[in-house]
């Protein structure tokens, strides 16, 4: 397992090879960059570090934009983690740190953590002075003894692929395609709180799902087939993303899922969904009897679409 760095950590000179990017969703292009990075370590007998950033820098220096992130850092850390780095080191992105020029960067890491060389992503940029060019920082790396390296772009069967195209993905309902790109489901994790209860009595008993990290992204309005751990298990469900039309609850987005053959109590428990596919979007029915006969149509669809992710 990758070991998890302390910020205030001094690493020997020399010792590591790093990459540096958000990596929000970590996905297949961060594959393939953090792929580079292990194979230049193991050639030139470094360290393989991945260096991170606790917040996106659009949520530091344009709060206003209310950008929404794919992961939770926690998550972000573990599917880093899956990547087999030697060590994963997550930065404070603050507004001194992002008045850093390239040079000024690049020396830091250099000092404090024994960066002996870079490896950055096709489009990747970093400093102040963004308009620098990859041949500026091979210049300045030049300068500081840090070999700077351009990663492959990831060309495979899913490309492009780019936190913003999957952020927009999950915001359109297409949670199968975003599932590609991360080459895992989609997930929110949160706890089961008090709802409407109006499932239980139409025979689809729902658990609400409240305490999600608020800078996750919302899936589009709509139904889902999901898989669901909760209690310890991993079963099948189905999920609305809405306002429950039908019950004329309001205009406040809820998440309510029913868990197929599963009827305890979870109230207060953690719970998670991945997202594994769309089914329809919500709409209001003429009456419960109506509902119940959609929700039965749902319930069939999503347990023949989950049958391969029990």
């Amino acid at each position: 397992m990758s070991q998890l760095i302390n910020s205030d950590t001094f690493l020997p000179a020399g010792s590591t090879v790093a990459t540096i990017g958000v990596f929000d969703g970590v996905h297949l292009g961060h594959a393939t960059l953090v792929g580079k990075l292990r194979e230049y370590a193991q050639e030139h007998r470094l360290k393989s570090l991945v260096i991170t950033f606790g917040q996106h820098p659009q949520q530091v220096l344009a709060p206003e934009r209310d950008l929404q992130l794919i992961q939770p850092l926690a998550e972000r850390i573990e599917a880093l983690n899956a990547l087999q780095p030697d060590g994963v080191l997550v930065l404070d992105f603050t507004p001194q740190l992002a008045a850093l020029d390239s040079r000024t960067f690049m020396q830091l890491l250099r000092d404090r953590y024994g960066v002996r060389a870079l490896i950055a992503g096709y489009n990747h940029r970093f400093g102040h002075d963004s308009n620098a060019t990859f041949e500026s920082y091979r210049e300045i790396g030049h300068d500081l003894g840090i070999d700077v390296v351009k990663a492959p772009e990831y060309l495979g069967e899913y490309a492009p692929v780019s936190s913003t195209i999957i952020r927009g993905l999950i915001r359109a309902g297409k949670v199968d395609d975003a599932m590609r790109c991360l080459t895992r489901p989609y997930r929110l994790a949160g706890k089961v709180v008090h709802g409407f209860h109006n499932g239980r009595g139409i025979g689809f008993p729902t658990a609400n799902v409240g305490y999600l990290d608020p800078t996750q992204i919302l899936p589009h309005n709509g139904a889902y087939a999901v898989m669901v751990t909760v209690a310890g298990r991993r079963l099948q469900g189905m999920v609305n993303v809405g306002n429950r039309p039908t019950f004329n609850n309001g205009e406040a987005i809820s998440i309510e899922v029913n868990i197929f053959d599963f009827d305890d109590d979870i109230y207060g428990q953690p719970i998670a969904l991945e997202f594994i596919k769309f089914l329809r979007l919500e709409f209001k029915l003429g009456s419960i009897e109506q509902l119940r006969e959609q929700l039965t149509r749902d319930r069939d669809k999503s347990r023949k679409i989950l049958q391969d992710f029990t």
